[in-house]
């Protein structure tokens, strides 16, 4: 049985990688590397999964630290196990796989709990209302060919692509907020609201910025599709009592039907 990946091994990259801080041809390296290497590919899926609740508002700073507390784990796990070895080494091997394969089944039992279950999608796209994106006169495909080609990925349906593209763009082509929003629109339309959370409540707890208010529309969307319909509940009547949200209607209509409370 393999053990899980260690994922400090790959940290830096991941995180460059996930937040676009990596130039063009930084990212069509990694994404070659993740396609040919399988134990960043592995790293990559539980980095993905993990970031998804421990990134947050406040930054960098607040994943280091709680991937620091998931360090000191590891190395309390680790110093078990040679603590185990050295007392029992007559049965080492029928023990350290009896332990490894005890904590990669907890591990993945964790992952599965925390993992949120799909909301009815029916339901959920009959209410859902899409942003529509940057149109061409907005991207200006001269200056910035990378941005009008997610966008037109996007409005296409084709969102994995779309999220690929958009990652690739430098960051100095694009505001920040922008590429927070915009990444968390193409997950959202993708299927992964439970990633998307993380990226579109960044942007809604910005009130200066522009895409503040559409943000936090689609917040409160991701949690019911990552069937959290109470926090779906409570961020909509934010929505829902903001005239100059774009989303009003569309927030009302949702909480008016009651859907919500079906979901639970």
């Amino acid at each position: 049985m393999n053990s899980p990946v260690d994922l400090r091994l790959y940290l830096e990259d991941l995180e460059r990688f996930a937040d676009g801080q990596m130039t063009p041809e930084e990212q069509e390296r990694f994404e070659a590397r993740l396609e040919q290497d399988e134990a960043l590919g592995q790293a990559h899926a539980i980095y993905e999964q993990l970031t998804a609740d421990l990134r947050w508002v406040a930054g960098h700073e607040t994943l280091r630290l709680r991937l620091e507390m998931l360090d000191r784990r590891l190395d309390q796990r680790e110093t078990a196990i040679e603590r185990m070895q050295h007392q029992q080494r007559h049965t080492q091997n029928r023990w350290v796989a009896i332990v490894v394969g005890v904590l990669v089944l907890a591990m993945a039992l964790w992952i599965f709990t925390r993992r949120p279950a799909q909301a009815s999608i029916d339901a959920w796209g009959q209410y859902y209302q899409p942003d529509p994106g940057l149109a061409p006169d907005e991207t200006n495909a001269n200056l910035r060919p990378l941005l009008a080609e997610s966008m037109h990925q996007y409005q296409e349906g084709q969102y994995g692509e779309a999220l690929r593209s958009l990652r690739r763009i430098p960051t100095n082509n694009i505001g920040q907020d922008t590429l927070l929003y915009y990444t968390g629109i193409f997950m959202l339309r993708d299927g992964d609201g439970a990633g998307a959370r993380t990226f579109l409540r960044r942007v809604s707890q910005q009130s200066q910025v522009p895409l503040a208010r559409k943000a936090l529309y689609h917040l409160g969307m991701a949690h019911w599709q990552a069937n959290q319909p109470d926090e779906a509940r409570a961020v909509l009547k934010q929505v829902a009592i903001d005239a100059s949200n774009p989303y009003q209607h569309a927030a009302q209509t949702v909480l008016q039907a009651k859907v919500l409370e079906k979901e639970r």
